[in-house]
């Protein structure tokens, strides 16, 4: 797998798949290894993935300092990607916590970007927050689910002290459009593909300056949205477009993976992004 040597010495990792121009993507999780990603939807048919093992993640090292967990400290490490690629532009997609780095990076280097694709992004880079009421909303839809009571209580029970790979697996359910076999197998690899030490700190304090990364934003931005089963409410990311000047937002009907449970139609859209 290539590797390359980051702004602190780190040594990160990345994987191509599929053929075509290159596209930057970026994993959520947070801090979750790249390859959950799979081929996105079939994407990898007409563009090259570069799919980038997060420092600590994959097969990325450790960083001497684990306070470069941080998102913002992350950008760095795009910046030195990109570097490594030899391109003097980069198109770049950030999946649900992999956007915020996707946008940070964007905001930071206007110049770098041709173009920004948001997917399900929880989009705390940009201000974008879901209350209590709009979660209790949003996992209700799945209340006719064989699997919903078991899963709603446990989900009720969790609280501040309750470890964040245990909420994470406990919410799985609800972040696919639907809970069959192949959501299982894809939900359980998260425990094995995801630093939790590093999840903790992704989004520490002084990560984010909102107001200052919507200003900075100048690459047309598609945002890719679910429908009412995705963990980010529509509405919040129709606020998040609105305040994006090139930003188009379109939504599918999916969970938050949106691109395993629609993979027809997330590539139909993302191809219509000209990408």
């Amino acid at each position: 797998m290539p590797t390359f040597t980051t702004y602190d010495g780190t040594e990160l990792a990345c994987r191509a798949r599929g053929e075509g121009d290159p596209l930057v993507c970026l994993a959520g999780g947070p801090m979750r290894d790249a390859v959950c990603l799979g081929d996105l939807g079939g994407l990898a048919a007409h563009r090259t993935l570069v799919l980038l093992d997060a420092r600590g993640t994959g097969a990325s090292a450790e960083p001497a300092d684990p306070g470069t967990y941080r998102c913002d400290r992350q950008v760095g490490d795009v910046e030195a990607l990109r570097a490594h690629l030899g391109l003097d532009r980069i198109d770049l997609l950030g999946h649900s916590a992999g956007g915020n780095l996707a946008t940070l990076y964007a905001a930071a280097h206007p110049e770098r970007i041709r173009s920004l694709v948001l997917v399900t992004s929880a989009a705390r880079a940009l201000g974008v927050t879901t209350a209590d009421e709009e979660w209790d909303a949003a996992a209700e839809v799945f209340a006719d689910r064989p699997w919903y009571p078991e899963a709603r209580a446990a989900l009720d029970a969790t609280g501040p002290g309750t470890p964040l790979s245990r909420v994470c697996e406990i919410a799985a359910p609800f972040a696919y459009g639907r809970w069959d076999e192949a959501a299982r197998e894809h939900a359980a690899t998260a425990h094995r593909q995801t630093r939790w030490e590093a999840a903790g700190a992704y989004q520490g304090e002084g990560a984010y300056d909102p107001a200052a990364t919507r200003r900075a934003l100048t690459a047309p931005t598609p945002v890719l949205a679910g429908g009412p089963t995705s963990h980010v409410p529509q509405k919040r990311l129709s606020w998040l477009a609105d305040r994006i000047p090139a930003a188009r937002l379109v939504t599918v009907d999916a969970g938050h993976l949106v691109h395993a449970d629609r993979p027809t139609e997330f590539l139909s859209l993302i191809r219509a992004f000209g990408l």
